[in-house]
């Protein structure tokens, strides 16, 4: 069974019957209740598309934070051969938070820099929930020089509330962290794409997301601040953070239309949780279209090219 957000009540509902009419067969042969499985099982399809046509941005924030989706992790697994793992800051711990590791894609050398929430209680403390310290973002710093040192291509994916705000990592100077890390990324020479998988959060996203290529997933959201938090300082109120959500225009398709990001990758009906295989499949497919572009222009100058984008950012959105 699915774990149903609030809104999918409806299709949670006729999900529910389906599955005890099933039961009720498996138990007993001679009961025929196909006819009605059927009924029920097009009726919660209808539901579901109709459901997933409408989503407001908070319906799409629960959806990008869902317990089931898939991270990190479950990308890199299914997409990337020959790991080499890469573990610390060199100057004062390993973050898990961020997992970093040198890989091929097709055939292909590259690094993958993400931020990784974990899909369990154990993982999830082990990961801290995927909000990097100080030493997470100067691991990524590192391993960004190490790609552009040996020419390997750069793929993120960011999966982040945002950076951990603890007194340890501000006292370990996380504000110069990520400012260190969005430098980097704007430094390097070789090629960058990076994909907003789940919650892109403020500066914890943005230090891994400065690439050349940035993709959402389409019900991905990305924002300077999160909707609750928003709604804490406009009104003082965290339960409107529906009512941030919707000025906020956290959206993949706010973002495309704001020339934030270039690409929406599409999701299965009813989120990526819903069919984690299909949801890989279309971010491999977008990985495999950037690459083929960025063969085609061996001598473009990568570095230019993406502090040109994103300078122009909010210039031309009246042209």
């Amino acid at each position: 069974m699915h774990t149903y957000l609030d809104f999918e009540k409806p299709v949670a509902d006729l999900e529910g019957k389906v599955a005890e009419l099933k039961a009720l067969q498996a138990e007993d042969a001679a009961v025929d209740v196909a006819d009605e499985i059927a009924r029920l099982e097009a009726k919660a399809q209808r539901a579901l598309t109709d459901l997933y046509a409408r989503l407001t941005p908070w319906q799409k924030t629960q959806i990008a934070r869902h317990p089931d989706r898939p991270h990190c992790k479950a990308y890199v697994q299914a997409l990337f051969t020959d790991f080499t793992p890469l573990a610390g800051d060199r100057a004062y711990a390993d973050d898990h938070a961020i997992q970093v590791s040198m890989a091929r894609f097709d055939g292909r050398a590259v690094m993958i820099i993400g931020h990784e929430k974990g899909d369990d209680t154990a993982s999830r403390l082990t990961h801290n929930f995927g909000m990097a310290r100080p030493e997470g973002y100067r691991k990524a710093i590192r391993a960004m020089k190490l790609a552009d040192r040996f020419k390997l291509p750069i793929i993120t994916f960011v999966d982040t509330a945002g950076a951990y705000p603890g007194i340890g990592a501000e006292e370990r100077g996380q504000a110069e962290a990520i400012a260190r890390s969005t430098e980097q990324c704007l430094a390097v020479t070789v090629p960058t794409i990076s994909v907003i998988i789940g919650e892109g959060g403020s500066g914890g996203a943005i230090a891994l997301a400065t690439a050349n290529k940035v993709f959402m997933l389409e019900h991905a959201i990305y924002s300077v601040i999160s909707p609750e938090g928003a709604a804490s300082i406009l009104w003082r109120d965290s339960a409107r953070a529906p009512d941030a959500a919707s000025a906020l225009k956290i959206t993949a398709n706010d973002l495309m239309e704001l020339r934030v990001v270039d690409g929406v990758i599409d999701e299965p009906l009813g989120g990526a949780h819903r069919d984690p295989a299909q949801a890989i499949a279309n971010v491999r497919a977008e990985l495999e279209a950037s690459f083929a572009a960025f063969d085609a222009d061996p001598n473009a100058d990568w570095r230019a090219g993406r502090q040109d984008k994103f300078l122009a950012i909010g210039r031309t959105l009246g042209s």
